[in-house]
């Protein structure tokens, strides 16, 4: 019994670092190739910009994490 307990925390994990993963991989991709083809150079962020999704972020987190509320 004690083991199934475990093995859903496991999955959990495991699949959301995976799809933590592919997300942070695309944001990446679409962010250097729209900064490729605007300007050519590396990507220029604002801090104001890092801020907003930063918060942005972390609502998401939260919201997640609610998700596994019993309410």
């Amino acid at each position: 019994m004690l083991e199934s307990s475990d093995n859903w925390k496991a999955r959990v994990l495991i699949s959301s670092t995976v799809i933590g993963a592919i997300t942070g991989l695309a944001a990446g991709y679409l962010l250097s190739r729209n900064s490729e083809e605007r300007a050519g150079s590396p990507p220029k962020i604002q801090t104001m910009d890092a801020l907003r999704l930063a918060i942005t972020v972390i609502g998401v987190v939260r919201g997640i994490a609610a998700l596994g509320d019993p309410d």
